[in-house]
């Protein structure tokens, strides 16, 4: 069973590798990772603003698959964009999530698998992930 805290936690967790992640590619200090512009990124050929709106009608497990099948790793806005999607997912409330078939676990296995995949892997051992 997973207590509030520990859901808060991974929540949490997440926020910070994107947001560390995020000073790494782009090369400037971020304080948080706001989504400002959902038109702006795209993953796979689909705009963020799009796979959020699947995650959102209950569709995470879709959403990801599109995110992870096509996702080109070099490119930094497709990484941003995959990073901000698992950020979004980690501010659902547990309830959502379960109705969904998803978890907050899964969420951070998400991000730790697009921060490896990418090339920043040392991301997951200096958080001591």
């Amino acid at each position: 069973m997973i207590f509030k805290d520990e859901k808060d936690y991974i929540m949490r967790i997440v926020k910070e590798m994107v947001r560390v992640l995020f000073s790494l590619m782009f090369g400037k200090k971020y304080v948080s990772v706001e989504l400002e512009d959902k038109n702006k990124y795209e993953v796979s050929g689909k705009k963020l603003k799009e796979l959020l709106a699947m995650a959102d009608n209950g569709e995470i497990n879709e959403a990801e698959n599109i995110v992870l099948n096509d996702i080109d790793y070099n490119n930094k806005d497709e990484v941003a964009a995959a990073a901000l999607f698992y950020q979004y997912l980690s501010e659902k409330d547990n309830d959502f999530l379960v109705k969904s078939n998803y978890s907050k676990e899964e969420v951070l296995d998400g991000l730790k698998h697009i921060v490896e995949k990418s090339g920043y892997g040392d991301l997951e051992s200096i958080m001591d992930l």
